[in-house]
């Protein structure tokens, strides 16, 4: 969620639903894979060989982070989820005021 920059809005319109956990993660797991189209990205990038290494290393990454993710998932429940939500939003937020506010002063 905090990785993405369409994260927080996300967040922020989602969570006061009161989704299921379940519905949560399954909501903003479709809404980033429509989202994030790699063939566009790719016809526009023209990667290099050393990013095709890069991306090759990565996905050998990907089935340690569902197995890793699906774990955590069942071991939380809904409370800690949202609240754990709400909490990366706060410090999202205070990131964001911080680099205004420091950009604005320099």
């Amino acid at each position: 969620m905090v990785a993405h920059s369409g994260g927080p809005p996300l967040a922020m319109y989602l969570l006061p639903l009161g989704l299921t956990k379940d519905v949560y993660a399954g909501t903003t797991r479709l809404f980033f894979t429509v989202g994030n189209k790699a063939v566009p990205w790719l016809l526009l990038v023209k990667p290099t060989a050393s990013i095709w290494t890069l991306m090759a290393l990565c996905v050998l990454a990907i089935p340690t982070g569902i197995w890793a993710g699906w774990r955590l998932h069942r071991s939380l429940d809904q409370r800690r989820i949202y609240r754990l939500c709400y909490g990366l939003l706060v410090v999202t937020a205070l990131k964001l005021l911080w680099d205004g506010v420091s950009g604005y002063l320099a």
